[in-house]
Parts: structure tokens; sequence; C-alpha cells
């Protein structure tokens, strides 16, 4: 349970605050998400999060916070128009907007800490070790989509020369069968005039004297 604090917000807390929630804009989350996120790493409560938020730390960002909404809009089109195949564009608009976004704010020294700093710093570091370890997933599927694209044109090449031997064996077949049929459509018409030859030549037979009487 997140612990509750009565002591006053240092310039560090402010940061904090202002950190995580302009990172929850960026990537399409709630504020409250981002109020309890900064609850749990600073010890308070996350209404008393969000009291601070919009009371006082929110004025000193509302350039920021603009900009964070616009890498949200932008974030979201290119993950509707492009997938995750350009996670590294996202990373670098989203970085150089974000260096814009603490320029516009005019952050001092006075105002930052060198642990600040420091945080911010290592924050960023393991964002972009996230985003270099999408990018080699992302690359990892895409040999292996490409691959599997190679496999399946290796085989579609093999069945369309398949095919198209057993196409030219259907023909051979298929001339052979007609040859077949017109052989034996002569076969059966030499037959056929045989036959009328044979009933068109006199018969004879030998009768009881062995005379040779001629059959009608």
């Amino acid at each position: 349970m997140t612990a509750i604090r009565q002591d006053a917000w240092s310039e560090e807390d402010d940061l904090i605050l202002a950190e995580v929630t302009l990172r929850h804009i960026r990537e399409g989350s709630t504020q409250l998400a981002a109020f309890e996120e900064v609850g749990d790493k600073i010890g308070r409560t996350s209404a008393a999060c969000g009291f601070r938020w919009n009371s006082c730390v929110r004025k000193k960002y509302e350039a920021a916070i603009s900009i964070a909404k616009a890498q949200r809009q932008k974030r979201s089109q290119y993950k509707k128009h492009a997938g995750g195949a350009n996670v590294a564009a996202i990373a670098t608009l989203e970085t150089a907007d974000a260096v814009h976004a603490y320029k516009s704010d005019a952050l001092t020294e006075e105002s930052i800490s060198i642990d600040a700093v420091i945080r911010f710093l290592r924050q960023w570091k393991g964002t972009y070790q996230d985003m270099t370890r999408q990018i080699k997933t992302l690359e990892k599927d895409l040999r292996e989509k490409e691959e599997e694209l190679d496999d399946l044109r290796r085989e579609k090449e093999k069945l369309n020369r398949e095919m198209s031997e057993v196409q030219t064996d259907y023909r051979v077949v298929n001339d052979d069968y007609k040859a077949l049929i017109q052989i034996m459509d002569r076969a059966r018409k030499l037959a056929f005039l045989v036959e009328e030859e044979d009933e068109q030549k006199p018969r004879f037979k030998m009768d009881a004297n062995g005379n040779l009487e001629r059959i009608e």
C-alpha cells in the first residue's frame, strides 16, 4: 500500500511527476495510471499526485503536454498505417519531440538536480534499449517471413513444373487414344466390307451324286 507523506513536495518530486505523466500521455495511457506509478515511486497516494499535478505542476508543462499529445497522435497513426515496422521511426520522433518539450519548458540548472538528470537519462536509455530489442525482434521476424516466402515460391515453381509435365502426358495419352479410336474404326469398316464380299460370292454344295449345286 502506498505510504501517506505529509512533507512538502520537492523539485525532484515534481520532476518525477512531470516525467511520468508526460510519458503516459505520450504512450496513450491515463493520467490516473501515471499518478499511481508516481505514488509508488515517491511514497505518496495517487490522489495526492493528481492534486499536485493539477494544482501546480501542470501549469509549468503546458508546452510539453501539447507535444506529448501530438506524439500520441503520431504514434497512433504510425501503428495504424505501418504496424510494427516503424518502431525506430516512432522512437526517433518521440525522442526529438521530448527534447524539444524540455527545451520549451526552459528548465534551468537550478530547477533540475543532478540526480534528476541522471534518472531522466537512464529512463531514456531504458526506452532506447527496449526499442532496440523490439527492432531486433522485428528484423528476425522479417527474415523468417522472407525465408518462408522463398520456400513457398520454390514450392510453387515445383508444382508448376509438375503440372506442366502432367498436361504434356495428358496430351500424349489423348493423342494416342484418338489414334487408337481411328484404327479401331478403320478395322471395323474393313471387317464390314469383308463380310459383304463374302455374302456376294456364290456358294455351292455337293449333292448325293457328287455334283456341285449352287446355293442361292
